[in-house]
Order: C-alpha cells, then structure tokens, then sequence
C-alpha cells in the first residue's frame, strides 16, 4: 500500500489513512490531552505526510515517520498555546469512539505518574506495538536512550503497582 500510495494512488493512502487514524489519535491525545488539538495536529501531519509521499523513502520506515509527524505537530500546537477549552467526555464522544482514544484508567493513572519521555516510550512500544528503533525515530534519541527509558519505567511501574498486589493478597 505504501508503494502505490508513493506512485499517487488516492485509495492506496486512503487504506493507510483508516488503518493509522485510530492509533495516531491516541497517541496525539496522549500527549496533550485536548481532543480538539490531537484532532487538528494528526490531520497537518497527514497533509505533511501527502505531501511527503512522492519523495523516496523506505517503506519500513513509513509508520515511524507518521507518529513522528504527529508528535512534533502535536507538540507545535501545544508550544503555541492552540489549546481549545472543549473537554473530552462522554457527552461529546460516543462510548465507541472514547475507548479508542484512551486505554483503561487504571494504564492511563500509571502512565500520568511517569516522566513524560518514559510515558511516550513506554505508550508507543506497548500499546502502540512500535520497535525500538521506530520510538527512537519518533523520539529523536538513540535506541540506547529508548531502551533505557523503557527499563526506567518498567521499574517505576513495578514500584506503583507492587502496593497493589501486595494489598489484594
């Protein structure tokens, strides 16, 4: 699909397009909680990443590259202060839509208390099932640095969630 979406077929990057949406919202949302600014930001990354396709790339590199469009975008609409008001809730967002947009509150609770690199990397490589050269590619940092904020936070986890099961026993 990658290919034929290169060579300028619309329908080929309309498949890519439904297969990525779901996950690139997440992740967008994740990084700036405003449903209205994940929206906007991951919809400039697809008009850069259109844009894009016709230059010559791997195609093992495409989905890195979408997530990375996302992040800085994302990141871009929060460093200029585009943040809108409206709230993400289950009035505005039918049940459907809301659990694609986040994972269970508990995750969610464990992620907040993470640094926001560690949370990034953790996201992307467990719940978004990137590998680590792709989170580096996102993150801009060597795999070494990804691997150790990964390990950092599994540490850190392991710590929030020992109480728990200590407790249930």
């Amino acid at each position: 699909m990658i290919l034929k979406a290169q060579a300028g077929d619309v329908r080929a990057f309309g498949v890519l397009y439904n297969l990525y949406q779901p996950s690139l919202l997440r992740f967008s949302f994740r990084i700036c909680r405003d449903h209205t600014v994940a929206v906007d930001a991951v919809q400039d990354a697809w008009l850069q990443t259109l844009r894009s396709m016709s230059s010559a790339f791997p195609v093992s590199s495409f989905r890195a590259r979408v997530f990375k469009a996302v992040r800085w975008r994302t990141l871009d609409y929060i460093r200029r202060g585009a943040r809108a008001h409206e709230e993400l809730n289950e009035e505005t967002i039918a049940d459907e839509t809301l659990e694609r947009w986040a994972t269970s509150d508990q995750m969610k609770s464990l992620l907040a208390k993470l640094p926001v690199d560690e949370g990034e990397a953790v996201y992307l490589f467990y719940l978004e099932e990137l590998n680590v050269a792709e989170v580096a590619l996102i993150q801009r940092v060597p795999m070494g640095t990804v691997k150790s904020r990964l390990s950092r936070a599994r540490a850190r986890l392991k710590v929030e969630i020992e109480p728990v099961d200590n407790a249930e026993e």
